[in-house]
């Protein structure tokens, strides 16, 4: 698998604790972590026993030369080591038998004393070496200074504290990476005034991630969620990033827990294992080519998570868009377990089935907090009242859903992106109920030599949008009213080549006006300041002074990456301006 960052996201500044903790495995975190692990083992185990049986069924049916052996007689099988028993009774007739001692210590000798064989059965029993079968011998040390083990002291303490401090004035970045086949969350800490990005800490993730969204709500598994030992209240803010994988699970991790082992919560992972083998389709050589795909549930997703969509007025909801044609909304504030029976209180808090493939992206709006947005394979876009989903309207689209975003500036204009390289703004109010009705965009543009697979709307300066495609290429647009024709002119003010392959992810910053992250095929992230460029400045620093901000000149040239040896960030500009 080559490497490659999925997905790219954003913490704004002041929100990240100062001094992240270290992970302690407390008794009620290993209580916790104990329960995550039998499960993983029972799925282990029961995918085991599945896929057995399936391999038994697939060699029953085949035909020719991949049949299995299936009516051999195991009575004409022989076990090796009885043969070889059977082959050293045999003596020749013209030899004697070797004589047997009469004694059981006949055969010990001065050599064999050195094992001490007498005392072989007082020795200990080993212990056991299974998974977590001794965790609980990892002792806890309150004070360093007490663990024998620990040769840091306070001295290499007091600096390594000092190295993982976050400011208020740095924003956090947290990156989904696939490198030689191992996925992780890179978080980097981005210190803007002194142009500066590194890695601060990783998490180790079990599955490819797709999707990433940021919240601040503690799930009430999280250790943040319980009340503090001085018996004050449990904490109502957080730092949290919410991971959708290839698997059907959604983990949440804390962001100010370094060297932590498990999430803080996972969604859609039942207490009673959903492990699921693919069942054979038709007979003999095809059902080793066609599988039945995993039974829908209403509790949890069967398939991939491709979108995340946080709620940030009703802070404990959380929606989900999956490959298996469903979006689900979570509520982090109950236990998040399912028993297998996916009645009241448990799994997912609704499913909706709005399109008939597969759900690549979900988004809540903003203004009005009930109402989801949602695009998919099927070609279509739907927007609907989380209360009553059969009310909702939508779009033929005309190629599959590659991200949409509602318009901040907006309440009811949203924007979709395309495969076929078109951005497409909508006003949700003139949509019809009925697909088969016309749904005209409000305008198109035609973004990209590809799919333009990220797109993002700028959050401090009215009608400014980023995009990026699979055209390796980064553009930032300019949206403007003309007054005359009562028409929106949409312009091209920059576009750069950034050098991180093809374009997964382009996000605004949360703070700076004109500050982007780009990451894609080549598995590097790169920040852009758009102000550097000459002709961005021009046809953007009047919206910018209007809204309130100011522009700032980075030395760097205006892209920022981790620094390396050999590595240059420059790229190639170009600010031709055209209309669409």
């Amino acid at each position: 698998m080559s490497s490659l960052i999925s997905s790219v996201a954003w913490v704004r500044r002041g929100v990240a604790a100062q001094h992240p903790t270290k992970y302690v495995l407390d008794d009620q975190e290993l209580e916790r972590v104990s329960a995550l692990a039998r499960i993983e083992l029972e799925d282990a185990r029961k995918e085991l026993e599945k896929a057995h049986k399936a391999a038994q069924a697939m060699g029953k049916g085949a035909e020719g030369e991949e049949a299995d052996d299936a009516d051999d007689d195991e009575s004409a099988w022989v076990d090796e080591d009885e043969e070889n028993d059977a082959m050293d009774e045999d003596v020749p007739m013209d030899q004697d038998e070797p004589e047997k001692p009469s004694e059981p210590n006949a055969l010990k000798g001065d050599d064999l004393e050195q094992y001490n064989l007498d005392d072989y059965d007082n020795d200990d029993a080993m212990p056991g070496m299974g998974p977590f079968s001794n965790i609980k011998g990892l002792t806890y040390y309150r004070n360093n200074d007490e663990d024998p083990y620990i040769t840091l002291k306070e001295d290499d303490e007091a600096q390594e504290r000092e190295e993982l401090e976050i400011l208020p004035t740095d924003n956090l970045l947290v990156v989904a990476k696939t490198e030689d086949e191992i996925s992780q969350l890179e978080v980097y800490v981005y210190d803007e005034s002194e142009e500066n990005l590194y890695v601060h800490h990783d998490l180790m993730l079990p599955s490819f991630p797709l999707c990433l969204e940021w919240l601040d709500f503690p799930p009430v598994s999280s250790p943040a969620a319980r009340p503090p030992p001085d018996g004050g209240a449990p904490a109502q803010f957080g730092n949290f990033i919410a991971v959708g994988t290839l698997d059907p699970e959604i983990e949440i991790w804390s962001l100010d827990v370094v060297e932590a082992m498990y999430p803080d919560m996972v969604l859609g992972r039942p207490d009673k294992t959903a492990a699921h083998v693919p069942t054979p389709l038709g007979t003999g050589k095809k059902k080793r080519k066609k599988t039945k795909a995993r039974p829908a549930s209403t509790a949890h997703h069967v398939d991939a998570v491709l979108g995340l969509s946080w709620n940030r007025t009703h802070r404990n909801l959380l929606a989900s868009a999956s490959a298996d044609r469903t979006v689900k909304l979570w509520d982090l504030s109950r236990d998040p377990t399912i028993n297998g029976e996916g009645g009241e209180g448990q799994g997912a808090l609704r499913s909706f089935d709005v399109h008939k493939d597969k759900v690549q992206a979900v988004q809540w709006n903003q203004a009005d907090p009930t109402v989801l947005l949602t695009g998919s394979y099927d070609r279509t876009v739907r927007t609907f009242d989380s209360r009553a989903p059969d009310a909702g309207v939508g779009a033929v689209v005309g190629a599959d859903v590659e991200a949409l975003r509602w318009d901040p500036w907006e309440t009811h204009a949203f924007y979709v992106s395309l495969e076929n390289g078109l951005v497409l703004n909508f006003d949700a109010r003139a949509l019809p109920s009925d697909l088969s009705s016309p749904s005209p965009a409000r305008f198109t543009l035609a973004a990209h030599d590809g799919a333009v697979s990220a797109l993002d709307i700028n959050p401090h300066v009215r009608g400014i949008i980023a995009t990026g495609g699979t055209d390796k290429t980064v553009k930032v647009w300019n949206v403007t009213e003309d007054q005359d024709l009562g028409k929106r002119q949409v312009s091209l003010v920059t576009s750069r080549d950034l050098g991180v392959g093809k374009v997964f992810s382009t996000v605004w910053s949360p703070d700076d006006p004109l500050t982007l992250a780009a990451a894609g095929s080549k598995a590097k992230l790169q920040i852009w300041d758009i102000g550097a460029n000459a002709n961005a400045r021009k046809v953007l620093g009047p919206k910018v002074a209007e809204a309130g901000r100011v522009l700032k000149e980075k030395q760097s040239g205006g892209v920022i990456s981790v620094a390396t040896d050999d590595e240059d960030s420059s790229g190639d500009e170009d600010g031709d301006e055209g209309e669409e």
